[in-house]
């Protein structure tokens, strides 16, 4: 894999994008990132970025000769940032939603992942029983399809709580000042180890990724919608390396379930 560069959001211009998305050299390629999405996006100990869309991303630019160039940026204002052209696209687990589609281009999609609510170990807790939930505290990551669904479905009954990050929702179930999360499962699973016998974390449900108007039609990569040329290389490539098993010896490094659709 070739060297990874991480930017701050924050240090970068409008003006470095300037010209037609179909006159560009795409010979760097600026993706935006929330971080950290264990483990599809984080930071090992030395500083080095991995997870399974760092290493998809990077083997989409070396498939398109091109080099990657990672910008961290807060989730809620990742389309902004698109749009203000600090990136040229944003490969951070975004779920295609008919609302997204209004302001973004998206890439076909290349993975689907399932949500789930979580409690502390010994909490009796009956997801099924919506009547039971009044009163609890949730908590979620804020301006994400799990906030969405939460306010929808239980914002009549629970008190939601919202946060910048899934890392600030588990610090406070793990302190006890939440009743219940509701989270992207692969990411909560990866912080909680579940089948650890000291785990202090409980899945209290099964797999959700319905209905499909909250949580759309799998993940893309979103791009501004005049950059056709740009997403049309990226659904060469992703084919490309699925096509050629690359796609599947990535999937397999990080999960142990297929989160092909």
């Amino acid at each position: 894999m070739r060297h990874m560069t991480l930017l701050l959001a924050a240090t970068l211009t409008a003006g470095l994008a300037a010209g037609s998305a179909q006159a560009r050299d795409y010979s760097e390629i600026r993706l935006g990132i929330d971080l950290p999405y264990e483990p599809f996006m984080y930071r090992q100990p030395d500083g080095e970025l991995t997870g399974f869309e760092i290493e998809l991303g990077e083997a989409v630019c070396d498939y398109l000769e091109a080099t990657c160039v990672w910008v961290e940026q807060d989730w809620d204002g990742i389309i902004p940032g698109l749009l203000a052209r600090n990136y040229d696209g944003i490969m951070s687990s975004m779920a295609i939603t008919e609302e997204r589609a209004q302001r973004v281009l998206f890439s076909e999609p290349y993975y689907t992942t399932p949500s789930a609510w979580f409690s502390l170990q010994g909490r009796e807790v009956d997801i099924s029983d919506r009547d039971s939930l009044e009163g609890l505290v949730v908590g979620v990551q804020r301006a994400t399809l799990q906030d969405n669904y939460v306010s929808e479905l239980y914002g009549d009954l629970v008190e939601i709580r919202r946060y910048t990050s899934g890392d600030d929702v588990l610090n406070d179930l793990r302190a006890e000042r939440l009743d219940l999360t509701f989270l992207d499962a692969p990411v909560a699973e990866s912080r909680m180890d579940l089948e650890a016998e000291d785990s202090r974390f409980q899945r209290v449900s099964d797999f959700i990724n319905q209905p499909e108007h909250i949580f759309g039609q799998g993940v893309g990569v979103a791009f501004r919608p005049r950059d056709r040329d740009l997403a049309e290389r990226f659904n060469e490539a992703l084919a490309a390396l699925k096509e050629d098993g690359t796609y599947d010896a990535i999937m397999e490094r990080y999960f142990n379930y297929d989160i092909k659709l």
